[in-house]
């Protein structure tokens, strides 16, 4: 009976919120200090505040040993992979042409599929998710919360970045184009010209896919480059320098090869998931890549991208945490799946931290977050119970 009525409330919205005060002995706000006997205080779907001491009467009290704000996953494909792994869920690619910039994740999202509760039931409450890096331009991504019935009541960014891919992901078998990289450059940078003509033009005819090329020539859109190899990452920054575009390099498994020119760029980095698979172009990622991103001074963020096997989804907990195992601070590893993902997404006006205003994302934890043992067994969105099942 408990699980339908969280259900319940996660299907019908912000209408159940009520006046909530977690309760954490140490309470990460992301905003500072972490606050001891913390207590955070919630309205209408929004955090009023962080405390200490007793909860106001007219509060409903939850209680955990560790509170964290929700974790924000910097780019997978949620919603658009589905659990069956069969075709009928699969929405994560479209293979019929090398660049389709003009595809959108918003009309492939699935914001009942199975796969969003059970991340959110470690605490995920937002992900960059679109389609996945499997050819030269595949679509545009959205942000989501997860919850909501419905695609545009999930999205808190209809339209992010469009995803691309440099390296043996962009190529076509088959002697169809891209065969190499010089073409997939080559290719990638032709759009981009025409895009510039089309901008230019006081007269235009709809073109979607130039129409959203323009988009990211004009900023609105950032170009998000799912490179591994030090020479792609290259590669994918003097694109962005040449056309004066926004770029955020994704994956980058030979970061550390490169790292002057990444910095050099001013390009964050969404950084493969922790626990990557080596091989190929990954041959020599690293469990430490994220704590060398951060002494560098890089922005980075961590990640689930796309899992090829059952269950097809990552979760971002695990990941920060073999990532915190291996040289990145706690504070930095938690950052790098709250406030430093929201700041590079964008959204950090509404999630990421526990501070007065913002959206009330709250997860709960009866332990180190970063402990296998340890169990979530609480999570808000937008003031929303939507688990109380220890995960």
């Amino acid at each position: 009976m408990k699980r339908l009525m969280v259900l319940t409330a996660a299907l019908a919205g912000a209408a159940f919120a009520e006046n909530i005060a977690v309760r954490g002995d140490v309470v990460y706000t992301m905003a500072g200090a972490p606050v001891k006997n913390g207590v955070v205080l919630i309205s209408n779907g929004k955090i009023e505040r962080v405390t200490t001491g007793a909860a106001p009467s007219g509060y409903r009290v939850m209680a955990a040993k560790v509170v964290t704000p929700g974790l924000v996953d910097a780019h997978g494909t949620l919603g658009l992979t589905g659990y069956l792994n069969q075709n009928a869920d699969q929405d994560q690619v479209e293979r019929s042409a090398p660049m389709q910039p003009e595809l959108r994740a918003i009309d492939a999202y699935n914001a009942r599929e199975r796969l969003i509760e059970w991340v959110r039931g470690f605490g995920t409450t937002t992900v960059h998710t679109g389609h996945s890096p499997d050819i030269l331009v595949s679509g545009q991504t959205m942000i989501v919360k997860t919850r909501g019935r419905t695609a545009e009541e999930a999205a808190i960014v209809r339209e992010a970045m469009v995803a691309a891919t440099l390296g043996p992901g962009a190529r076509e078998s088959g002697n169809k184009a891209p065969g190499t990289r010089s073409k997939a450059i080559a290719m990638l940078r032709a759009e981009f010209v025409k895009a510039q003509e089309y901008r230019n033009k006081k007269e235009k005819t709809r073109d979607l896919r130039t129409e959203t090329f323009a988009r990211v020539l004009a900023g609105e859109l950032p170009l998000l480059v799912t490179v591994h190899r030090a020479n792609d990452i290259v590669s994918a920054i003097r694109v962005g320098k040449e056309f004066g575009i926004r770029m955020v390099l994704d994956g980058a498994a030979e970061a550390p090869l490169v790292m002057e020119e990444i910095k050099a760029s001013g390009y964050a980095v969404v950084l493969h998931p922790t626990m990557y698979r080596s091989g190929g172009e990954t041959a020599n990622i690293s469990f430490e890549t994220a704590a060398k991103l951060k002494a560098a001074g890089i922005p980075f963020a961590l990640q689930t991208g796309f899992e090829g096997y059952v269950p097809k989804v990552r979760v971002i907990l695990f990941e920060a945490a073999v990532a915190a195992g291996h040289g990145l601070k706690f504070d930095d590893a938690l950052a790098s799946v709250t406030i430093d993902a929201a700041r590079l997404l964008g959204v950090a006006n509404r999630v990421g931290s526990l501070e007065a205003g913002k959206d009330a994302d709250v997860a709960m934890y009866d332990g180190d977050p970063f402990e296998y043992t340890t169990h979530c067994t609480g999570v808000l969105i937008d003031g929303v119970e939507m688990s109380s099942q220890a995960r």
